[in-house]
């Protein structure tokens, strides 16, 4: 759907049909005022002035019989007197449009500045959050480390319990042959814990998958 226009929509009151002042888009004004003072400060302009000024000034000095401006020129000083008075008005009027201008890109450029600099500030706060978190969390060295120091720990443990199994029952081992399907079980347990932790370790080294 199209948007109502103005003398549809509720939220815009209604102006009088009848005005006794003529109705004037500033901005329009503006712009063309603005592209006036544009154009007088431009060689273009001084080349054209400076081209109808010799013009002027030879033809009433040659064209006695035809001269509408002779000697002191006066008509010629009273155009260049009327240009100058319309044109300082409209240059200061282009200055005052640009200083808005500027005035409007500098609150830009800070509010942009304000921006970036909360937006630098929260990154440097998520990052220092980030190191934090990464400080806490434990590496594959810390868990080789450890995986070591325990299986020592159980190879110490299992091989303190075997020497005083020997010492309390004292008997020699049976002939070869004769018990060797039941094995071991400290031997057993030690080959069980071996083959945890070379699984552990080879899920370790394992590049981690993206």
């Amino acid at each position: 759907m199209s948007e109502p226009s103005a003398r549809q929509r509720l939220d815009i009151p209604r102006t009088s049909r009848f005005r006794l002042t003529p109705r004037v888009d500033v901005e329009a004004v503006g712009q063309f005022s603005e592209s006036i003072a544009r154009f007088l400060g431009t060689g273009k302009y001084l080349l054209i002035q400076t081209v109808i000024v010799i013009i002027w000034i030879a033809f009433n000095l040659i064209a006695i019989s035809l001269q509408f401006d002779p000697y002191p020129f006066i008509l010629l000083n009273l155009a260049f007197s009327t240009q100058a008075a319309y044109a300082a008005p409209l240059i200061l009027l282009a200055q005052n449009r640009q200083e808005n201008r500027d005035r409007v890109s500098l609150e830009e450029d800070r509010r942009r500045a304000a921006q970036t600099k909360a937006d630098t500030e929260f990154l440097a706060r998520e990052l220092a959050a980030l190191r934090l978190a990464v400080g806490e969390v434990a590496t594959r060295d810390y868990l080789r480390r450890e995986l070591d120091e325990l299986r020592t720990l159980i190879a110490q443990q299992n091989g303190a319990k075997g020497g005083s199994g020997k010492r309390k029952t004292g008997k020699s081992r049976p002939p070869a042959g004769e018990n060797d399907t039941l094995g071991d079980p400290a031997a057993d347990s030690g080959a069980a814990v071996d083959e945890s932790f070379h699984s552990a370790e080879t899920l370790l080294r394992q590049p981690p998958s993206e």
